[in-house]
């Protein structure tokens, strides 16, 4: 089993597991065992990382709040376009992180990087308030995924959308979610996703490969079973595609891309989902990026690696969603792996 302190890390990644260990113990709940008061506590946490660690938003994007009526009441997503963008542009619907039962789209970190990545990658963003776990088990956020494409397709004037070029994507629970929705919506009328998205995907509700062994405890993985659990409901799942990995048929899934960490225990989820879809015949890239913890994709203001995982990704997504101008570029510092066999220590 592998530590933190085994790890090579850049100082950057360093600083900030320093400055998560120095601030946690004097958020009161961050340890509670009741998930909506932790839930509160993990907020406090990672704004006062955000504010220190992530780039702000920046100049030439306009951000707005869309309201519509979702399956349990109203929901909100948050809308991130350039100024420059075309009167209907290509459009994705991001899905937060936080283990399914925290994370919201008002986090400052959340705020950042969609802000980044639609001036990056020229791709108008949506970032959808889903409904969280234990109030709302499996499927409630992706009954609200597919109720938010839905309001974009039915109105992409009032939205801005082109609706031949919508596609889905988010960050760990949340690309769990996209995964699991791009499954239910396979053969749906009405809506055709154009891509999927997912980065440092938990594609199973169960352990998955060499990682989830080799960085077991202390790399956010230690109460999975407890998440899970929350997650699932009391009367477990609805159906089989809470867990796309297990799923048995993954074909006629749209073009999808998967971005994994060296040191998580999901890099092996995203890995063996990435295989099964090419087993598919679906068309799928895959990255993992060397040095990168679960969270460290987000402190781009304190590593090179993750400013680059970032930017990376953006012009991945302007190529896929075919937007034609890309934006500056700056010089790559991380490394990215063989994703199949990627690099032990």
């Amino acid at each position: 089993m592998t530590t933190l302190a085994d790890l090579d890390l850049h100082p950057g990644i360093q600083r900030w597991i320093a400055r998560l260990s120095e601030i946690s113990p004097g958020i009161p709940d961050i340890d509670s065992p009741d998930p909506i008061r932790q839930r509160l506590a993990a907020r406090v946490l990672s704004d006062r990382l955000a504010v220190d660690f992530t780039l702000p938003i920046p100049d030439g994007v306009e951000i707005i709040d869309h309201e519509f009526d979702g399956p349990g009441g109203r929901l909100t997503m948050r809308r991130y376009r350039a100024i420059d963008a075309p009167r209907l542009a290509p459009t994705q619907l991001w899905l937060h992180g936080g283990g399914f039962y925290a994370g919201t789209i008002d986090e400052i970190l959340n705020d950042r990087l969609c802000a980044r990545r639609a001036l990056q990658s020229g791709v108008q963003v949506f970032s959808l308030e889903y409904r969280l776990a234990p109030e709302h088990p499996y499927p409630a956020p992706e009954l609200d995924a597919e109720a938010a494409l839905r309001a974009l397709v039915a109105d992409p004037d009032g939205f801005g959308v082109d609706p031949d070029r919508l596609g889905i994507g988010g960050n760990s629970a949340g690309a769990a979610i996209a995964a699991s929705t791009a499954l239910r919506l396979r053969g749906a009328s009405g809506i055709r996703l154009h891509h999927v998205d997912l980065e440092v995907p938990p594609l199973a509700m169960r352990r998955v490969g060499q990682a989830a062994i080799d960085y077991a405890v202390g790399f956010g993985l230690d109460q999975l079973e407890q998440v899970v659990a929350l997650y699932t409901g009391p009367d477990g799942p609805a159906d089989e595609f809470i867990s796309p990995l297990d799923v048995d048929d993954l074909t006629g899934l749209p073009p999808t891309l998967i971005t994994a960490a060296e040191h998580d225990p999901l890099r092996d989820s995203g890995i063996e989902y990435a295989a099964r879809l090419r087993d598919a015949e679906v068309p799928v890239e895959l990255i993992v990026h060397a040095g990168h913890l679960h969270g460290t994709p987000g402190i781009t203001a304190a590593f090179d690696g993750a400013a680059d995982w970032q930017l990376s990704h953006d012009e991945r997504i302007a190529e896929v969603y075919g937007v034609p101008s890309a934006r500056p570029t700056t010089p790559q510092h991380t490394q990215e792996l063989d994703p199949i066999t990627p690099r032990r220590r």
